[in-house]
């Protein structure tokens, strides 16, 4: 065992070797000044600004509904649609923002939405391939994204040569915002239903007037898909374990929305000057359920045959069955 002093290292009198020079990137800071918002959206919006190290600021304004006035950073995703008092504030910090609404297209912001022309598109396509030819198109607010989405499946139908009837409960008679609005709605919605031409294809503005056709459709005797085939546009409340009969949806790919307008913003923080014109996210797919579970048939036998086995497809039945249920003979089913 050695004891006592160590002989001394040659290397200690050496200088100390300098090292390299980094410089560490600030960490960006980014508020959310949503308006409007969806978990997926926020996902989304969380997952680029994992990716990249941001700081984000929220709770004030999407929990507490408070404005931070005084706030300072480096950039905003905004949902500027109906908040005045958002919108000033958002102007007034003069950073580089990303609004993923359209409602205020003449702000100088960039402009990162969902592509509610191909939405439309895909509900139409859905149910044309079903052999739907009647449509109908269901809104009950003014409201820019009701209204693109309603122009655009006009449009989609117009394109195969096929009409459709747009209802709007806004622009009604009846319309009053009070305690009686809802039933009167329902019942216009009722009548509304009760006369169109069946088969009807409908597709709704939004998740929630999907559930309110289902809802009014089952109340008036109307069959769900076999009279009424329904589309809406993908949300939580079109979940299949939230509705009698599960609702098929557009899912507007709100994820994507979200990361892309993150990474818009990121290049207007690092100086990249962008085209002015919107940024429109394709919609992801269209999830097919129950309330379009069906081809459509003009002949009312036939419509008839095809709803009995849709409604009792789990019995043991036979021809003979369908065709008494459908007023018709065996040979007439051929």
């Amino acid at each position: 065992m050695i004891t006592g002093d160590l002989p001394p290292d040659p290397t200690w009198d050496d200088p100390m070797p300098e090292a390299p020079k980094t410089r560490m990137k600030r960490q960006k800071s980014v508020l959310l000044a949503l308006g409007w918002h969806d978990h997926r959206l926020l996902n989304g919006i969380a997952t680029y600004a994992a990716e990249h190290r941001w700081h984000i600021s929220a709770a004030s304004i999407t929990k507490e509904l408070a404005i931070p006035w005084g706030w300072q950073g480096d950039g905003v995703l905004a949902w500027l649609a109906g908040n005045d008092e958002l919108c000033e504030f958002v102007v007034s910090l003069g950073v580089p923002t990303v609004d993923f609404s359209l409602r205020r297209a003449n702000l100088p912001f960039t402009h990162v939405v969902q592509d509610h022309d191909e939405c439309a598109r895909m509900a139409a396509d859905h149910l044309i391939r079903r052999g739907f030819r009647n449509f109908l198109f269901y809104s009950d607010s003014e409201n820019w994204t009701f209204e693109d989405r309603g122009k655009g499946f006009v449009k989609a139908l117009a394109d195969h040569g096929l009409n459709c009837e747009w209802i709007k409960w806004h622009a009604h008679s009846s319309y009053r915002k009070g305690r009686g609005e809802w039933a009167k709605r329902r019942a216009w919605l009722a009548t509304k239903l009760k006369n169109a031409k069946k088969p009807l294809g409908v597709f709704a503005a939004n998740g929630t007037l999907a559930v309110e056709i289902q809802e009014v459709c089952e109340l008036s005797g109307i069959s769900v898909p076999q009279d009424v085939a329904i589309v809406g546009i993908e949300d939580d409340l079109l979940l299949p374990q939230s509705t009698q009969r599960s609702i098929t949806a557009v899912d507007p790919n709100f994820e994507e929305l979200g990361y892309q307008g993150a990474a818009w913003l990121g290049r207007l923080m690092n100086g990249i000057q962008l085209d002015p014109a919107p940024i429109r996210i394709p919609p992801a797919r269209i999830i097919a359920r129950q309330s379009t579970d069906i081809s459509a048939v003009s002949h009312p036998a036939v419509s008839k045959a095809l709803r009995f086995i849709a409604d009792n497809f789990s019995e043991d039945i036979d021809i003979d069955r369908v065709a008494r249920t459908a007023g018709i003979s065996r040979r007439g089913l051929h």
